[in-house]
């Protein structure tokens, strides 16, 4: 089969046109990150949110705030102190992934209830309840003995 230029030229628009639908289409919520700025600008929206709906992810961010100010009042070695940091970042990585399960499961269902959604859910939820009392656990055993100390047992 001959093909002649305009129907390759034909051809050629179409593809245009779908390239220039499938970049409006990627507008928003679907953009991606052209650079670097734009990659941070992002990730301060999905904190920012965080912030501003969960507060769960305030009541971590307020103990963990505490716990670091705790940690060097004490004076805490170093490393007792990345651990904390760990520990501290995990739960709070965790109630971002919590999140966004969530958002994402809402989305996929709506307002209507269904079963795998309640159990995607609520594990996600049970990881930042591990990852928590993971974390008291590890706080009170690097805390405690230095808190003891400084008040006199």
């Amino acid at each position: 089969m001959i093909t002649s230029d305009s129907n390759l030229n034909k051809a050629d628009k179409v593809s245009d046109i779908a390239t220039q639908r499938e970049k409006i289409s990627r507008r928003g919520a679907w953009a991606i990150a052209k650079d670097l700025p734009a990659s941070f600008k992002y990730a301060a929206q999905g904190l920012g949110y965080a912030f501003l709906s969960q507060r769960n992810f305030r009541i971590h961010i307020v103990i963990g705030l505490l716990v670091s100010i705790f940690a060097v009042w004490l004076e805490l070695p170093i490393h007792d102190v990345a651990i904390l940091v760990i520990t501290i970042a995990t739960v709070l990585v965790l109630e971002l992934i919590n999140t966004s399960i969530e958002a994402v499961v809402d989305l996929a269902i709506g307002r209507r209830f269904h079963p795998l959604a309640r159990i995607a859910k609520d594990c996600a939820a049970a990881s930042v309840l591990v990852a928590s009392v993971a974390s008291f656990v590890i706080a009170l055993l690097l805390i405690a003995p230095s808190f003891l100390k400084r008040i006199g047992f």
